[in-house]
């Protein structure tokens, strides 16, 4: 699919933090994402965009249990008035933090959402987007999940690109999904009026 979109106002990187993108644990397509999402940071600020960065603070013992070396994200933030990080304990980036607060306030009306856990976390940010009514743009490319391994009497192994692509395919009618990053640009939100 090769479409062309409106810009968008914001970025929100959904948990690319290093316990899922490094070493052993590391997603099965990582360094893609890493790249994907580092392209789109990197064009969000050069267009004044609004980025924000969700760290999912996981449960103790966890991979992603705050302030340890996995939970730390993977991309640098450069805190500012067009850039933060907003620290969650559930899958949807909206709940419980000040992300829908953020982005009215500096007046997003269209988002990217890119990261991980595509079913998960990516899904659960950008349906709640969505039923807030911001135009949501998910680039295929730029979020990603691990293999479902095989359940005997279930189902076989599910490899992480088709997981990835179901957890898409029911956003595709409410959200822009496009195939992929270089699809995407931004512009700075528009100023708001007291």
């Amino acid at each position: 699919m090769n479409i062309r979109l409106n810009p968008a106002e914001a970025l929100v990187v959904v948990d690319v933090q290093r316990a899922f993108v490094r070493g052993a644990g590391a997603l099965p397509d990582a360094a893609r994402l890493v790249d994907r999402t580092a392209e789109l940071i990197a064009r969000a600020r050069a267009a004044g965009a609004y980025i924000v960065h969700i760290q999912n603070d996981g449960p103790a013992g966890g991979e992603d249990e705050p302030h340890t070396p996995g939970w730390e994200l993977h991309h640098p933030v450069r805190p500012g008035p067009t850039e933060v990080r907003i620290r969650k304990t559930h899958d949807d980036s909206f709940q419980e933090t000040s992300l829908g607060a953020l982005l009215t306030a500096s007046g997003v009306r269209s988002l990217v959402v890119c990261g991980l856990m595509s079913e998960m976390c990516v899904q659960a940010t950008a349906r709640t987007a969505v039923a807030l009514g911001y135009r949501v743009v998910l680039p295929w490319d730029a979020h990603a999940t691990y293999d479902i391994p095989a359940e005997p009497g279930i189902s076989a192994a599910v490899p992480a690109a088709t997981v990835s692509r179901v957890a898409a395919w029911p956003l595709s009618r409410d959200a822009d999904v496009t195939a992929r990053t270089s699809d995407v640009t931004f512009t700075a939100p528009a100023p708001t009026t007291a």
